[in-house]
């Protein structure tokens, strides 16, 4: 009796990855450039090539029976020796160019180790980076300007790209006593900038009375008036750093900053490859060692 040879399809490997990744078949499906049945269609081909279920289908949410635990960590084995070989060889689907948006913020801190880490893997694909607001980067995309957008959103589920990671925003100030500045001074980036609009949302909800002291469209200069002591701004709490006091009394709180992954409508080849790239190093959330930790006022 003979074995029953198989060989494996990496297309529904790479489907497999991302609907657990993403942690939803319609995020999975954006993130590829297919349609949700496809996808779906795509994860049943594979249970049957290998006669085993791997999603436990019986409530919500992706989850895994033990045979797709198994497989997840082999499957990414085989996906990135895969990606590593066409990367060194040389492959007509691997050139190209990527035009990447982010915000400012997000593309200083976060991306630059993702981004030179991509280019040296993938030296024929060309890198576009683009940083403006969330608002500006979306409307670039819907005139086929961008291919893939980090943005700032609100908390609106996978309708809106696949979300990468949230965290919480903090009031942050060079010294704690300019909360007894009535109206208080606020250091914001121009609309339609998100932080400034949960700044003044939550300002606006407590009634404290504000008025724009420092406005500025560049986290440098926010950051210099912060340190200047020019007045109180918004911040990651992972980009708040130590020479400036976290205010976490007599403010209101501020809802979660969410991050998420747009892809244009069947971007894939490179813009493809780049986006899981880049979801798999930002899925557990960006590192608070990429900046010192903050003072908190109350705090010695």
């Amino acid at each position: 009796m003979t074995s029953r040879l198989v060989n494996l399809d990496l297309d529904l490997l790479r489907a497999f990855v991302s609907v657990v990744e993403t942690g939803s078949f319609t995020r999975a499906a954006a993130l590829l450039g297919r349609t949700q049945p496809a996808v779906s269609l795509q994860l049943r081909r594979l249970e049957d090539q290998l006669r085993s279920p791997l999603l436990d289908r019986s409530g919500k949410g992706v989850a895994l029976t033990t045979e797709g635990a198994g497989l997840l960590p082999q499957a990414r084995h085989l996906l990135r020796l895969n990606d590593e070989i066409v990367a060194t060889l040389g492959d007509g689907d691997l050139e190209g160019e990527v035009r990447f948006g982010a915000p400012e913020d997000v593309a200083t801190m976060h991306l630059p180790g993702i981004l030179g880490a991509f280019a040296r893997s993938h030296p024929r694909i060309k890198l576009a980076v683009t940083c403006d607001y969330t608002a500006n980067l979306l409307d670039q995309m819907s005139r086929g300007l961008l291919d893939l957008v980090l943005i700032k959103r609100e908390p609106v589920g996978p309708e809106l790209g696949v979300r990468v990671w949230s965290e919480p925003l903090v009031w942050v100030a060079l010294d704690p006593s300019i909360l007894d500045a009535s109206p208080l001074p606020l250091i914001v980036a121009p609309a339609p900038d998100i932080y400034r609009k949960r700044a003044l949302s939550a300002l606006e909800a407590a009634g404290i009375p504000f008025r724009a002291s420092f406005t500025s469209p560049s986290l440098a200069g926010q950051m210099a008036a912060l340190r200047a002591g020019l007045g109180v701004g918004v911040l990651p709490s992972a980009m708040a750093p130590r020479d400036l006091s976290v205010l976490r009394d007599r403010l209101p709180p501020l809802s979660d900053s969410e991050i998420a992954l747009v892809s244009a409508r069947g971007a894939g080849g490179p813009a493809g490859l780049l986006a899981q790239e880049v979801l798999r190093a930002l899925e557990r959330g960006p590192s608070a060692s990429a900046t010192a930790t903050p003072r908190v006022e109350g705090r010695p």
